[in-house]
């Protein structure tokens, strides 16, 4: 399971700086990476990270993992 948060953990960092650089500079790195934001290929990145956000949602309310 802690490789599970962990993973997760990793996915929504990612999604955050993806949106930070879409913020700060209009730029989506998924889409320029995976062939821009239609592709089936980011499409993809798109929802694994929604569902990790989604998942990590479940970490606020686990004793063990808030300190």
């Amino acid at each position: 399971m802690r490789a599970l948060n962990r993973t997760a953990l990793v996915l929504v960092i990612i999604g955050a700086l993806n949106w930070l650089l879409v913020g700060l500079f209009q730029y989506d790195a998924v889409a320029a990476l995976f062939g821009g934001v239609d592709s089936v290929v980011a499409r993809a990145v798109y929802i694994i990270v929604g569902i990790a956000g989604l998942y990590s949602i479940s970490l606020l309310f686990d004793r063990e993992t808030v300190v």
